[in-house]
């Protein structure tokens, strides 16, 4: 059967024209419906309080999301703390350092931030080794972040400010989609606590980021698109190449095709 209608687990796009999934679902006719699998919610301040996490004790903080930024300046403001004008702030991106001046004067404060991966970040990290490190994060956040911080033996103290909640998906109840397409673990988590009976049978399922594409794996079910990779930078670009080869016919009945590096090619 061709593919018609996918389902994105995230919120819809403010301005469609903007979106790239509007293009992909004009340009291949396409029914493309927006749902977001889970939400953040702020850990209490009470709850907070238990872990004896002194933020002032620190003089850098780690900001590895937009979100983690909320997070640590609702925290602080809810305890009372004033961040002094000393704290380094080291951000994953340049858009994540210029989102800083929600909260505070930009142009004098200390920002760093790196090129969008953590690993980049490490160089940037180590030139401040002797500084003590505040790491905000979510409840379920990439293991690899912490790893490289020991590795690397900086100092540093995690602070877990945010969980991700599953959301209440009971109105796709009796609802069909051809694809779903998934961008954290925490939405595989809330499928299978939605849908504790789920069967993916022709269902094809697209995963953006290692650690999602590890969540579907562990969870039995079977991975059908992928990205980011080399060719297919972005989870729109893995998704057209796939429905067009499908909707074609050129893959042969029940085969998985996993959209891999050029010198390996596609199976």
């Amino acid at each position: 059967m061709k593919i018609k209608k996918i389902l994105v687990s995230q919120p819809q796009p403010a301005e469609q024209e903007k979106s790239p999934f509007y293009e992909l679902a004009e340009k291949n006719n396409l029914k493309v419906d927006f749902r977001p699998f889970s939400f953040v919610e702020g850990i209490p301040v009470k709850e907070f309080r238990q872990c004896r996490v002194e933020i002032l004790a620190h003089n850098s903080v780690i900001f590895t999301s937009k979100t983690s930024i909320d997070h640590f300046f609702r925290i602080c403001e809810e305890m009372r703390v004033t961040v002094p004008d000393a704290m380094k702030y080291f951000c994953m991106s340049e858009s994540t350092a210029f989102y800083l001046q929600k909260y505070i004067i930009y142009r004098k404060r200390k920002i760093f931030f790196g090129k969008g991966t953590f690993p980049e970040m490490i160089d940037i990290l180590l030139k401040h080794k002797d500084d003590k490190f505040l790491l905000p994060l979510s409840d379920l956040h990439k293991p690899e972040i912490p790893k490289l911080l020991e590795k690397n033996k900086l100092e540093f103290t995690k602070a877990i400010l945010y969980r991700n909640v599953c959301s209440d998906l009971a109105d796709l109840v009796g609802v069909k989609y051809d694809v779903l397409v998934f961008y954290s673990p925490s939405c595989i988590k809330s499928l299978l606590q939605n849908f504790p009976n789920f069967s993916q049978d022709e269902i094809k399922i697209a995963s953006f980021g290692t650690s999602t594409a590890k969540a579907v794996k562990d969870a039995g079910l079977r991975l059908d698109i992928q990205a980011p990779m080399p060719q297919f930078p972005s989870m729109t670009m893995a998704l057209e190449y796939f429905i067009k080869d499908h909707n074609k016919n050129e893959v042969k009945n029940g085969k998985v095709v996993e959209l891999k590096s050029e010198e390996n090619k596609v199976k």
